[in-house]
């Protein structure tokens, strides 16, 4: 058995780590067409453009990692069964549990290592890539700069017809767009050249800016000065520039702060869903407090002193009992303002068609926000769970692929590599449309991240038993007589 198991798992093994390569080259491949704006043209150097792909890696890994399960699985079995070699295993006694054996202990240390990779490795590499594309804008300036398009670059849209000379610091046909503390392209700067100027030993960028005009909308504070629509124009033969650049940015590996949930190890996120949460409440506590007091809603009645009833009060309630008092006209909103004059009632609606349209429209404008908060609360639960669900989808996805490997007894890259892409796409399909589903808060963030892996485990499990008791994929035989039998019985109904 100690052979027998050596055997099955240097198969494996073989097949494994020669699907994860080829599989991670495309992948890798399939994803520099995703960056391709962010490293093509930017005048980088083959060892940032390196760094950048390499730290692309382990996030690949979480799609690479289940696929080359499934397939090597399809591929080992496949062959064993191809061979008949399965066929002398189960003549002497060897169960198809028992031969899968050193492979089943492989592959659940594999899901260990796959969730200590999604802790560990794929958060840091995340803060990489984002540090280097954050840093790459600053070190090299004209790198975030395209030519014919407007570019967004520290709070300005600049855009440039051409882009030459070393480090392609020299631009042609500057068009500047100025951001406001509004966001507001209030300004536009126009110039036939420019010039990139930066050192290592200086925090400041200056672009200068050669033979253009300087044009921008002045912001009037009187309501006399709005009807005037005052603005300010300017030639200039050079104009300059000054961009800070923030501190400790020269390195393109630079740490900075974690943003995104992606970049959070376990205990990280844990901290930050329960922070989160309570923000979220708080923030809503808050605005519905503010909703209500402006309504004047749920606002409690004061209780009337019965031991200050005057004799008075009392004297007039005897009368009008006596005289039999009318019964009370008011009886809906109408009757209300029917107490009032025409004046009055229209100053009364009017304040409350107000008050509505100002109400509906803080709602309207919170519930953004809102959505916003709770987007980055499903996303933080959505990313803890996942990194469980990439361990667990090894294993189950394993159980997938040897028992189906056993049964249609193919090997080779044929047959075993359709079957295992079309798993595969199900299952990572079903798993992007549930997480953007999570995202959005149609379903729970935690079935989100685990509703993939739940539709793989019967899955799974039937195939075990199929191939334990060596059955077909499908028994054709038994389908095609239930199929007649409810025919018969139909036609039989029919008739009586």
């Amino acid at each position: 058995m100690r052979i027998l198991d050596e055997y099955i798992l240097s198969r494996f093994l073989y097949n494994f780590f020669s699907s994860f390569v080829i599989l991670m080259f495309i992948f890798i491949f399939q994803t520099i067409w995703l960056f391709i704006d962010d490293i093509a043209g930017k005048g980088l150097d083959i060892i940032i453009i390196g760094k950048f792909l390499f730290y692309l890696m382990p996030n690949l890994t979480e799609k690479v990692l289940p696929l080359t399960v499934l397939l090597s699985s399809i591929l080992t079995f496949g062959t064993l069964a191809e061979n008949y070699e399965f066929a002398a295993m189960k003549a002497s006694g060897i169960s198809l549990q028992r031969s899968m054996l050193s492979v089943i202990i492989f592959v659940t240390f594999l899901g260990g290592v796959a969730f200590y990779f999604a802790n560990t490795v794929i958060p840091a590499s995340e803060q990489k890539i984002y540090n280097l594309r954050r840093n790459i804008a600053k070190v090299k300036p004209a790198a975030v700069i395209e030519e014919g398009v407007f570019s967004d670059f520290e709070g300005m849209n600049i855009k440039v017809d051409e882009k030459f000379g070393k480090n392609d610091k020299y631009l042609k046909n500057v068009i500047i767009h100025k951001k406001s503390n509004l966001q507001r392209n209030n300004t536009v700067i126009k110039a036939n050249s420019g010039e990139l100027k930066s050192s290592e030993d200086s925090d400041i960028i200056q672009l200068v800016l050669t033979d253009g005009h300087y044009y921008e909308e002045l912001v009037p504070k009187s309501t006399v000065e709005r009807k005037r629509y005052p603005f300010a124009k300017s030639n200039f033969e050079t104009y300059t520039i000054n961009i800070e650049i923030p501190e400790n940015t020269q390195d393109l590996e630079e740490e900075r702060n974690i943003r995104t949930d992606k970049m959070k190890n376990i205990a990280r996120l844990r901290k930050d869903i329960d922070s989160i949460k309570e923000n979220n409440l708080t923030v809503i506590g808050a605005f519905s407090k503010n909703i209500t007091t402006r309504m004047g809603m749920f606002k409690p009645l004061s209780e009337k002193d019965t031991t200050l009833v005057t004799k008075e009060a009392t004297a007039i309630d005897s009368t009008a009992l006596a005289a039999g008092s009318a019964k009370d006209s008011v009886k809906d909103i109408a009757g209300i303002l029917n107490l009032y004059q025409d004046w009055q009632r229209n100053q009364i609606m009017s304040s409350a068609a107000n008050s509505v349209s100002t109400i509906l429209n803080s709602v309207s404008g919170k519930k953004e926000d809102l959505q916003r908060r709770y987007k980055i609360y499903s996303m933080h639960i959505l990313s803890l769970h996942k990194k469980f669900a990439l361990a667990l989808s090894c294993i189950i996805l394993f159980f997938v692929g040897a028992p189906l490997g056993a049964i249609i007894r193919k090997g080779g890259l044929g047959l075993p590599m359709v079957i295992a892409i079309v798993l595969f796409l199900a299952y990572y399909f079903i798993g992007v449309f549930a997480g953007n589903y999570a995202k959005e808060g149609n379903i729970h963030p935690i079935l989100g991240a685990w509703l993939s892996t739940l539709i793989m485990l019967p899955l799974g499990i039937i195939l075990t038993k199929r191939a334990t008791a060596d059955r077909g994929l499908m028994s054709f035989g038994h389908v095609w007589g239930t199929m007649m039998e409810a025919i018969r019985k139909r036609i039989k109904k029919s008739k009586t």
